[in-house]
């Protein structure tokens, strides 16, 4: 007889065991021969050692189903323990980036994000530039969970330009985390919908998805990364060439931006506008334009940005020089 240890590395205790550890007794009745005990994130398993092994092997191909859909119900419980090998949800969305917290397939929802899914695969770096509310940056960021979780990548990382957003915030309380995280907070908000809670705090814990201003950017060299420049419309253009040089081997980046929303003093060009002309064209690189109809917030986001479209035209046609006669 043997006894062996599982650890049950950040997960969702009550999603995986299930309440009143419901699930853990479905893996107990498949094991009759085996003594189960669950004490929080461990698993203790006691018997012959075959058995043992065959258990060990099973609760893996179980962790590797959860790490991968979020999510664990009996009915893959049953079909992953009378199997050889894990299985996949009986209705396998073939389009799905990732899946989400609930277990819910994360897609391209419109033509111009799928493009952006299919540039992913053939380029190093990509700029998606567009209205608000069209999903430039979650689906960059479904791209980088999608590619931590296939070990392409070893960690993710996301920076935003710390630009306030015509407000004068002044100097905001505590430690310099609690000073950067109101910028970069819709960063966190795309991530908690992709990766649980539990394994999220661990991987930001130990560097694995890191979340910076770009001012930290500054003297690195990212290798083997994921990297997402958020907002990337209020960067100087010396900020923006220091960022892009940062690329080391095995990285991808995506550069994300709305340039009619450029925070930056009038008297500054935009980091953005500048390098989508000047990189244009270069191998590696792709180009992402969204428009308004791929804007997939509220109905009346895309009303709204359609209007202030509308009076910026009329507004550049006031200023032009009319025509003397002659």
């Amino acid at each position: 007889m043997i006894e062996k240890l599982i650890y049950l590395e950040a997960v969702d205790l009550v999603e995986f065991m299930g309440v009143k550890n419901c699930k853990l007794e479905i893996i107990r009745n498949r094991f009759p021969k085996l003594r189960i005990v669950g004490r929080g994130n461990w698993l203790k398993a006691m018997g012959d050692v075959e058995e043992v092994a065959a258990f060990e092997e099973k609760i893996n191909q179980l962790l590797d189903h959860f790490n991968e859909y979020n999510t664990l119900n009996e009915s893959s419980i049953n079909e992953i323990l009378a199997g050889d090998s894990p299985v996949q949800p009986r209705l396998v969305d073939t389009d799905a980036i990732v899946y989400g917290i609930n277990g819910k397939p994360i897609k391209a929802r419109t033509e111009n994000q799928r493009v952006m899914v299919d540039a992913s695969n053939g380029n190093d770096m990509i700029f998606a530039i567009g209205p608000a509310g069209s999903g430039k940056t979650y689906v960059a960021i479904a791209l980088a969970v999608r590619a931590l979780k296939a070990r392409m990548v070893k960690r993710i990382i996301l920076s935003r330009p710390a630009v306030e957003a015509g407000e004068k915030l002044g100097f905001l309380p505590g430690d310099l985390k609690d000073k950067i995280d109101p910028y970069l907070q819709p960063l966190y908000d795309a991530l908690m919908d992709m990766i649980p809670a539990a394994k999220l705090k661990e991987y930001m814990e130990t560097g694995v998805i890191q979340i910076a201003p770009l001012a930290f950017m500054r003297g690195r060299t990212l290798n083997n990364a994921y990297v997402i420049l958020d907002e990337a419309q209020n960067t100087t253009t010396a900020q923006m060439k220091m960022f892009l040089t940062r690329m080391g081997n095995n990285a991808r980046f995506i550069i994300t931006g709305d340039v009619t929303q450029v925070d930056l003093p009038l008297n500054q060009q935009s980091g953005l506008i500048e390098a989508v002309r000047l990189l244009d064209n270069i191998k590696g690189i792709a180009q992402i334009r969204f428009t308004v109809k791929d804007i997939v917030r509220h109905r009346l986001v895309q009303d709204i940005v359609e209007a202030y479209d509308r009076d910026g035209k009329k507004a550049k046609k006031s200023h032009l020089p009319k025509a003397e006669n002659k």
